[in-house]
């Protein structure tokens, strides 16, 4: 969600962006997770391995493109089937169907830690995923759903900037009261 919301917001203003990528599988590799949870963790793995290989492979600018190809068909989409998740998302990008080894490869998974860990550098070990980063500060979240557009998504953009701006800003909370609501 927060991934479509900078986008809304990334047409409307001037925002260079930056897509780095977070593994949910390497930030809980040494955590107490629920079983339902760490059975999905493999899984990620495989996704956050792809979308970092393909990163330093192909380059930089498949990162978010890759990133949308794969979350739109797991989540909107309900594919559980990581196979057939990752050929349909390269099949979107125009890229080769031999690009998916990647996702059982760890050639790159340097790269993958490395991000996932730059990220965590930013904010901290007790946090999640997403992190955002406004110039030299960042945070956990935000945490929507739906995502905003138009005027509600720079109104929160706006207020994102402006909690970034006072260094002693640190966290905004409350429970989750729905599930993820897709367009």
């Amino acid at each position: 969600m927060a991934s479509r919301w900078v986008d809304e917001v990334a047409e409307r203003r001037d925002l260079d962006v930056t897509w780095r990528i977070m593994s949910l599988a390497v930030l809980n590799e040494d955590k107490d997770v629920s079983d339902d949870h760490r059975a999905f963790l493999p899984r990620s793995l495989r996704y956050a391995r792809l979308v970092a290989s393909l990163g330093e492979v192909v380059g930089a600018e498949v990162i978010k493109p890759l990133y949308d190809a794969l979350g739109t068909r797991i989540h909107p989409g309900g594919q559980k089937d990581a196979e057939e998740v990752i050929a349909a998302a390269l099949a979107e990008l125009g890229l080769d169907a031999a690009l998916a080894r990647y996702a059982d490869s760890d050639e790159h998974d340097a790269a993958l830690r490395a991000s996932h860990f730059d990220g965590i550098s930013r904010v901290g070990q007790d946090v999640g995923t997403p992190i955002i980063a406004v110039n030299d500060v960042a945070f956990f979240g935000p945490v929507i759903s739906p995502a905003p557009t138009g005027e509600m998504a720079l109104t929160l953009w706006d207020g994102i900037v402006a909690a970034a701006s006072y260094d002693g800003f640190f966290e905004l909370k409350r429970s989750r009261t729905r599930e993820p609501q897709f367009d």
